[in-house]
């Protein structure tokens, strides 16, 4: 799907004017179907969607988020997102970012973050940061006839070359952390030309770091073709994240329903509270008296909540919520709700395939098992930027769960045809019939008894004991 959220000014006088403008001009510069943004899913949350950098407004009416589950990203995305790039794809890191190759794999996600930061140390002058961030996901395990061996070339069928001559800093870090203090079970060609250590959301990583301004890096070759070997097989046992949930829908027939979330904490002693949002269309009648968040049995009362219905095609449903969990558990949080009747002009084109629900958003600060020093943070601001953390004991997650496809009750759109196609047959039937009695004219021969040839014939046939005519 596609994701919106945008914190105004205060000198903005109408935030819903300048929300559907802004949108509009996304929509166009992205090629999205961003325009499709309305007031039917578009919602204020009050606690999730803190500003970033130097925006610390407080005043959530200012905020403004909205979903398009149905989205999809496509190549019509991707360029205009590799042209915001200093040097386009003609150079750098995003000569690999080949269309045929990134839409062929498991998972793709690009996003576009803005913010106001400090221009210098002392903040007298701001800044607008430019952040693009591309996410992909190769099954090098399916593809590479079991084994997880990878390289560059492999995945995006190019090489690196050279670095962008704009770029300041321009590297390519390979996580070869060790499992199970296991360093010689991995490869990695070239060898790097330096090794780095990072405490990322809590784990301790260790990166090979390939710099492509280093001027000895392309003298041996002209391409850099990073490549990871496994010197034996491996188990694809992956490890649990900290935090992480799933939602899904229950229920049967086309009346009522359920929608469940579990939300699992796999900290072995510390306890943090999350954040969830959920934004449920209008069709999806809520209802808030079944509310139930149940953990290791017991029920869960959350600290803070926020509710607003929804209005019959004009907002949907919003629902915020600050849950506890306790260390090592499971949170099972459950909502009824009734499906709505659409008029027959609202239902989509498919609407046997069914009608998408937005994902519930958590948002947490997870507890770290491994402390990271303020030197650490100093010495990498890479990874202090993407996984950004408050302070060396926790870092913060903002997390997406599966999209729910409810299916709503749906007339039969082909009756219609189906009625045309009756109608038509009856009427060439009946009046076909009818306009052949009217405009025919029958009329009545007597069989002729033959002329003299005939006779004659019959008599010689009859001489020659032959049948006559």
């Amino acid at each position: 799907g596609a994701e919106l959220w945008v914190w105004f000014q205060p000198t903005v006088t109408d935030v819903d004017k300048a929300w559907k403008e802004l949108s509009n001009i996304l929509s166009g510069i992205f090629c999205a179907s961003l325009n499709f943004i309305d007031s039917t899913n578009t919602v204020t949350p009050t606690a999730s969607f803190k500003p970033l950098g130097l925006a610390n407004g407080t005043d959530h009416h200012l905020l403004r988020y909205a979903v398009l589950p149905r989205e999809v990203v496509c190549t019509e995305n991707l360029t205009p997102w590799k042209k915001l790039l200093p040097c386009g794809s003609k150079a750098g890191l995003a000569v690999l970012l080949k269309a045929e190759r990134l839409f062929h794999s498991s998972y793709h996600s690009q996003a576009v973050h803005i913010r106001p930061i400090c221009r210098d140390a002392s903040c007298l002058a701001v800044s607008w940061e430019l952040r693009q961030t591309l996410t992909v996901v190769f099954d090098t395990f399916s593809s590479g006839q079991g084994k997880k061996d990878w390289s560059l070339f492999k995945m995006f069928s190019r090489t690196l070359t050279d670095a962008c001559p704009l770029a300041s800093q321009s590297k390519v870090y390979v996580d070869i952390s060790p499992k199970n203090k296991e360093k010689e079970l991995l490869e990695v060609t070239p060898t790097p030309a330096s090794v780095y250590e990072a405490i990322v959301q809590g784990d301790k990583r260790t990166y090979a770091v390939y710099d492509l301004l280093s001027p000895s890096l392309f003298n041996t070759s002209r391409s850099l073709n990073v490549q990871l070997k496994w010197k034996r097989p491996q188990d694809t046992e992956l490890p649990t994240p900290v935090l992480h949930a799933q939602r899904y829908v229950s229920g049967y027939g086309l009346q009522t329903g359920e929608i469940s979330t579990l939300i699992y904490n796999t900290h072995p002693y510390r306890a943090f509270p999350v954040i969830l949002l959920e934004t449920v269309p209008w069709y999806l009648r809520l209802y808030v008296h079944t509310l139930t968040i149940i953990t290791k049995g017991k029920e869960n009362k959350p600290s803070y909540i926020h509710y607003q219905p929804a209005q019959d095609r004009r907002r949907p449903h919003l629902l915020e919520m600050l849950i506890q969990l306790p260390a090592n558990s499971v949170t099972k949080i459950t909502i009824q709700f009734e499906r709505a009747l659409l008029k027959w002009t609202e239902y989509t084109p498919d609407p046997n395939h069914g009608f998408y629900v937005s994902s519930s958003v958590l948002s947490a600060l997870v507890p770290s098992v491994i402390a990271m020093k303020d030197v650490d943070v100093e010495q990498s601001p890479l990874f202090t930027s993407l996984f950004p953390s408050s302070d060396g004991s926790s870092y913060f997650v903002r997390l997406y769960t599966e999209p729910l496809l409810v299916n709503l009750p749906t007339p039969d759109f082909s009756m219609p045809y189906n009625v045309i196609c009756l109608t038509c047959t009856v009427v060439a039937v009946c009046y076909g019939s009818f306009y052949n009695l009217l405009t025919r004219t029958f009329h009545v021969e007597e069989p002729s008894r033959g002329g003299l040839a005939k006779r004659l014939a019959n008599i010689i046939r009859k001489f020659r004991g032959v049948p006559p005519l």
